[in-house]
């Protein structure tokens, strides 16, 4: 039999930690969010280490992404991409800043080259990133794959401010924690 769709969902325990109507004032504020939805995540053991955010103009919550992968046995369920898909529902539009600007995606991590691509298409005006791709290689077992050599000036290129190294200490406590379980099974 033929699949004809695919089901992705977010971990029940997120339904319980998003306040919508909270504003997250600044870049820290946000960037905190999604580094503990990546702590959550792996203390449910519902994922892998990482965690992302879609916040509107008002600094309030759009939608949320943890990474799904194993769970979903999906390659394409990482935290960026979850949260851009549930965000471009949400809204309607597969370009989020064609509807309200600006748009912000907080990342627990540098976004993977995957996720850079989709960060590209995906209509966002800001990238706030907690831990670098060489503190995720580090500290854990993942390969972030290849990305332009300046990547940042090419998302500059295209209109997206890119602020890196958000609460990176935060960040990498969670993968430091994740590496040391010494299991992919997320």
């Amino acid at each position: 039999m033929l699949h004809a769709q695919v089901h992705l969902t977010l971990p029940a325990w997120t339904h319980d930690t998003i306040d919508l109507s909270r504003a997250y004032s600044s870049d820290q504020d946000k960037v905190t969010l999604a580094i503990e939805l990546s702590r959550r995540n792996v203390e449910a053991a519902s994922g892998g280490p990482f965690g992302a955010v879609v916040f509107g103009p008002d600094h309030r919550v759009i939608s949320i992404g943890v990474n799904r992968v194993m769970p979903h046995t999906c390659s394409l369920a990482h935290a960026e991409n979850m949260a851009y898909m549930l965000a471009q529902q949400r809204l309607q539009t597969p370009r989020l800043n064609e509807r309200i600007a600006p748009i912000t995606l907080a990342t627990s991590s540098q976004p993977c080259c995957q996720c850079y691509g989709a960060t590209v298409w995906a209509g966002i005006d800001r990238l706030l990133i907690g831990a670098r791709a060489e503190d995720v290689m580090t500290l854990t077992e993942f390969d972030e794959g290849p990305l332009p050599a300046d990547w940042i000036g090419e998302l500059n290129k295209r209109g997206i401010e890119v602020v890196r190294d958000l609460c990176r200490d935060d960040a990498r406590a969670v993968l430091r924690a994740y590496g040391e379980m010494g299991d992919d099974r997320y």
